[in-house]
């Protein structure tokens, strides 16, 4: 009984001007659901970016840029707090919309989604996007496909790192600025990849799906110690936890941030402790799974450990 009862609940005080990192602390010591779990990824996160021989990963699935979220993960590619990006092709054609200039706007969930179709706006949960946006998007791309080389073949992160170099700002053109790969394994499932199906129509330039992985692999078999960030699951999560499994390694950190119920047999619910059995995470990793809205947990993980970091 001693031993099992050795740790009280804290109860949480708030006070006027108390940091994020702060309040993260104290939820720490009430310790208790999901406000625990976050306490502990932002414990996790901290030693897998203060660790200079872990190879960082980071997954990013889920309707994030639209939300506000794809400055946070260009700031974390500036600060080098990401070597290897998988994304969905669905965020990344929201981060080029974002470049060129083109905006997302707050709406609404309850409306009449009839209407919306008839004004030519799109939505997502609440947030708007008008047709307009595609519109501009269509003319970028088709200019930026039309730079490839003629009847070259190119790899996936390869024609990433291309939009992204005639983009100014945004994930994409920040990962290309600084050498970070973005891998996206479903890019045909996207309007990036639309848009190029549209072009090939027309032009003979082949991308290849598989001439990532060597580097990828590389990657993996190289990497003294392996850390992975997942906002949501889906490809992004899968594409990097199997990539450890053709090597003897697994990953040693991994925090993952989902809404989904792990119950329901879905890879996006799946628990970390699962990965354990497949290999994809060490018997001896750090892991934990914070259960929210990661438009709330993402936010407040990511400014605890930089005011942690910044304050050394």
């Amino acid at each position: 009984m001693a031993k099992l009862c050795d740790e009280p609940v804290t109860q949480i005080h708030i006070r006027p001007g108390m940091t994020v990192n702060e309040l993260v602390s104290a939820m720490g010591r009430a310790g208790a659901y999901n406000g625990g779990s976050l306490h502990r990824a932002v414990e996790i996160y901290e030693q897998m970016l203060r660790n200079t021989e872990t190879t960082k990963f980071f997954g990013l699935a889920g309707a994030m840029v639209p939300a506000g979220m794809g400055g946070i993960v260009s700031d974390l590619i500036r600060d080098r707090h990401i070597d290897i990006l998988v994304s969905t092709g669905a965020n990344l054609t929201h981060d080029i919309i974002e470049a060129i200039g083109c905006r997302h706007f707050h709406g609404t969930a309850f409306c009449n989604d009839v209407e919306l179709r008839h004004d030519e706006i799109n939505r997502i949960y609440d947030v708007y996007l008008p047709n307009e946006a595609f519109v501009h998007f269509e003319e970028f791309m088709q200019d930026v496909y039309g730079k490839l080389e003629p009847k070259s073949t190119i790899s996936i992160s390869g024609l990433l790192r291309h939009i992204g170099s005639n983009l100014k700002s945004g994930i994409l053109h920040t990962a290309a600025k600084n050498g970070i790969p973005v891998y996206c394994p479903a890019v045909q499932d996207s309007m990036v990849g639309l848009q190029y199906w549209l072009f090939s129509q027309t032009n003979a330039v082949t991308v290849s799906a598989f001439a990532d992985m060597p580097a990828l692999m590389d990657c993996c078999f190289t990497a003294k110690k392996a850390g992975a960030m997942l906002v949501g699951g889906g490809v992004p999560k899968n594409f990097i936890l199997q990539s450890m499994l053709m090597t003897p390694n697994g990953f040693n950190y991994a925090v993952q941030l989902t809404g989904d119920r792990p119950d329901l047999g879905g890879l996006s619910g799946a628990t970390l402790d699962e990965a354990r059995s497949w290999g994809k995470i060490t018997e001896e990793a750090q892991a934990v799974t914070v259960y929210g809205d990661a438009t709330i947990t993402l936010p407040v993980l990511v400014a605890a450990v930089m005011e942690r970091m910044h304050h050394d």
